[in-house]
């Protein structure tokens, strides 16, 4: 904010606070008060019925958002979760001394008050409250965002979301929609006897993804613990344990670079199912995607932020593999070096001439990966199935029958965006023992005890699937980055100055 916003911030907090102690001082304090409400905004303006004016009593409650006293009456608006009512004051209704002594004198925008009135409709056709009773439930001491000093830096947006809230009504509606899509998950799932379980989220040792943690200490123990970097491993121990449809969505933490697709702490959907496959997987996201879409969204169809081309989900999605998706890319046949000496040195040509930095730490398939992440993903814009995947990249899924140096896994990408990951799972306990100790270094072996001991008293064959709950909210809502999705995302703490 500029020093002139910060200079009328102040003097309003003053007057503000002024009337607080007037207030105080006459025997009424607002912070101590409460209000019956009855009904929400839209809730009360629905009860309206034309021609009946000022026959049904409603008692609702919110913000003063629009605040213009006039003389003997005023037309003002609060808010709600559900939005905004009218409220119509007048003075030969409640009183010279309600009037003017206390809705004109006291009252400011941003206060929050319970009113009880009838409804009617203006001759501009706005159902509104005939205020007959009112009271002030809290004072707000500071002024709300203004139209010529608003909400101007974007990391405030993230930092008060709650003036963002109160002030932005597409950012309201967006984090609300993000509820409903929570919701609408839940309800498919639980339709079709998933159950939904709740995991640990402190780790001895973090597993079910290559990822850094972040490490906390638990003082009774005197060990340090890990923050989930996955739901994964324990959602396994359950199918092994006779849980044949489990699901969670929870928050995983991974300690990495933020980013307009990545947040430090996030939320994903893991479901699993006995005796299916990548294949059941594919099936299951396309209806749920089709179901979110029509309940909460009403359509099929969405529209990329970014481009505003339309992302149809109706018809089928195309499926392709991942070499195939390369060798477009690079302009030659890369994977026909797959199991040849001269891999590598291919994979770095197809690098440099796309104009990408690598690390010469980088294994050949860490490279092939990056061709993928930034030339190809970008551009499959309708939904994707990417299928016969690297096995480097899917540890924990299963060996392609075919050629044992892929898996059969897909990864569903829409909007440029990778939105679920998808295995069949591996549940050869030897195979997945060999995989893992390719994957990590020898620290890291004994976090996979327990995951390896579950699979050799059994795990049924299973396909297994992630969906990134923010990402997923992001291309549903039309937002520009994963931070306009998540109620408080993580940000460097403010350095306070004297």
């Amino acid at each position: 904010m500029s020093d002139n916003s910060e200079d009328i911030s102040y003097n309003q907090y003053a007057v503000r606070l002024k009337k607080l102690h007037e207030m105080k001082a006459g025997g009424f304090d607002p912070f101590r008060a409460n209000v019956a409400q009855t009904h929400f905004s839209q809730e009360a303006k629905a009860l309206y019925v034309d021609g009946q004016d000022n026959t049904v009593v409603v008692s609702t409650a919110g913000r003063l958002v629009v605040f213009r006293v006039q003389g003997g009456s005023s037309f003002v608006k609060i808010q709600d979760q559900q939005g905004q009512i009218q409220l119509y004051f007048r003075r030969d209704v409640l009183g010279e001394e309600h009037y003017n002594d206390c809705f004109k004198k006291y009252l400011d925008l941003g206060d929050i008050i319970g009113v009880t009135g009838t409804l009617f409709k203006t001759k501009a056709g706005e159902v509104t409250v005939l205020v007959e009773r009112f009271k002030l439930v809290s004072k707000a001491l500071r002024p709300l965002p203004g139209k010529w000093y608003g909400l101007t830096d974007a990391e405030q947006v993230y930092r008060q979301r709650y003036l963002d809230l109160i002030v932005n009504s597409e950012s309201r509606a967006r984090l609300m929609l993000r509820s409903r899509i929570v919701a609408g998950i839940r309800s498919f799932l639980n339709e079709r006897q998933f159950l939904e379980v709740e995991t640990p989220v402190l780790e001895s040792v973090p597993g079910g993804a290559a990822a850094r943690p972040f490490v906390t200490h638990h003082n009774a123990l005197g060990v340090d613990f890990y923050l989930r970097i996955a739901l994964e491993l324990r959602l396994k121990h359950l199918l092994v344990g006779g849980i044949d449809c489990v699901y969670e969505i929870g928050r995983i933490f991974r300690n990495e670079g933020v980013s307009r697709k990545h947040s430090p702490e996030f939320t994903m959907l893991e479901v699993y199912q006995a005796y299916s496959d990548h294949r059941g997987m594919m099936d299951l996201i396309r209806l749920l995607l089709l179901r979110i879409c029509r309940d909460v969204l009403g359509t099929a169809e969405i529209r990329y932020a970014a481009t505003g081309e339309t992302i149809n989900l109706i018809g089928e999605w195309r499926e392709t593999s991942y070499f195939d998706l390369i060798d477009s890319a690079v302009g030659f046949k890369l994977s026909s070096y797959r199991n040849m000496p001269e891999y590598r040195a291919k994979a770095i040509e197809a690098t440099q001439k796309l104009g990408l930095e690598i690390y010469d730490y980088w294994e050949t398939f860490e490279i092939v990966n990056e061709i993928f992440g930034k030339r190809v993903e970008p551009t499959l814009i309708q939904p994707t199935f990417v299928t016969l995947l690297p096995k480097e990249l899917c540890p924990l899924a299963k060996l392609n029958g075919d050629d044992p140096g892929l898996v059969d896994a897909f990864e569903l990408i829409v909007g440029g965006m990778e939105l679920a990951p998808a295995y069949t799972e591996q549940n050869d306990p030897f195979v997945q023992r060999e995989a893992l100790e390719k994957q990590v270094g020898e620290e890291q072996h004994r976090m996979n005890a327990d995951f390896l001991l579950a699979l050799e008293h059994g795990m049924p064959p299973a396909g297994g699937m992630g969906v990134g709950i923010d990402r997923l909210s992001v291309l549903l809502t039309g937002a520009e980055s994963i931070r306009d999705v998540i109620l408080f995302p993580l940000l460097r703490p403010q350095i306070e100055t004297k």
